[in-house]
């Protein structure tokens, strides 16, 4: 991958991910990690080379078709994307109306979503008066809401205090046993050791696969 006609950020990258597993993705800062998942959902085509999402061929793929695979795709985007007119219960809701869910069901999950992320006392309000790290609950509750069968959050702990992100990666966790695979960009160490999953390390344009290790509880 590259941007414009300046050098490749990514090349010879080689990976699979397994249906239902769970993966950091790590490396120093510029790596291009934030590119990679980029290519990952759907919001560049690569310069070069071949990527498969959900046994399809994106290159291949007709571009009317590209929005049904994107929603099977959950993103955490660091700078949140939330809609500023819409409340906080309508911003995580919105996934499931274009689903065509049916009112009290979003509402019954939109809330309940809200409430383990611990924005209870927040759901009617304008994301413009949350703080940073409260986007990025809203942010999360909405990529997560659908379930989807890929999940990518770039450092979705970033903007949360250790007591948060903790409840957060519990919560991603959930959702990989109901099925969803999931890549979390993060530069978290403490979080990386305590869950203890595969890591895909980004440098230098490639990437390998360290397996999963554990070193605390």
């Amino acid at each position: 991958m590259r941007y414009g006609v300046g050098p490749e950020v990514l090349h010879d990258v080689n990976f699979a991910l397994a249906p239902g597993s769970f993966h950091f993705l790590v490396g120093p800062s510029g790596a291009g990690k934030s590119s990679l998942l980029r290519l990952m959902y759907l919001a560049h085509r690569p310069s070069r080379g071949l990527i498969t999402l959900f046994d399809r061929d994106i290159a291949t793929t007709p571009r009317h078709e590209l929005p049904e695979l994107r929603r099977k795709i959950g993103v955490v985007f660091q700078e949140f994307r939330l809609l500023d007119h819409l409340s906080v219960l309508d911003n995580v809701a919105l996934p499931l109306r274009v689903a065509g869910m049916g009112e009290k069901q979003i509402r019954d999950y939109a809330e309940e979503l809200l409430s383990w992320v611990g924005l209870a006392d927040h759901m009617q309000a304008r994301p413009a008066i949350l703080s940073g790290g409260q986007k990025q609950r809203v942010a999360i509750a909405r990529a997560v809401i659908s379930r989807p069968k890929l999940l990518l959050a770039d450092e979705p702990t970033g903007n949360v205090d250790d007591k948060i992100a903790l409840r957060l990666l519990y919560l991603f966790e959930e959702l990989n046993k109901l099925g969803t695979t999931i890549v979390i960009a993060t530069h978290n160490e403490a979080l990386i050791s305590r869950f203890g999953h595969s890591q895909l390390h980004l440098e230098n344009g490639e990437i390998s696969v360290r397996a999963a290790t554990k070193r605390g509880a």
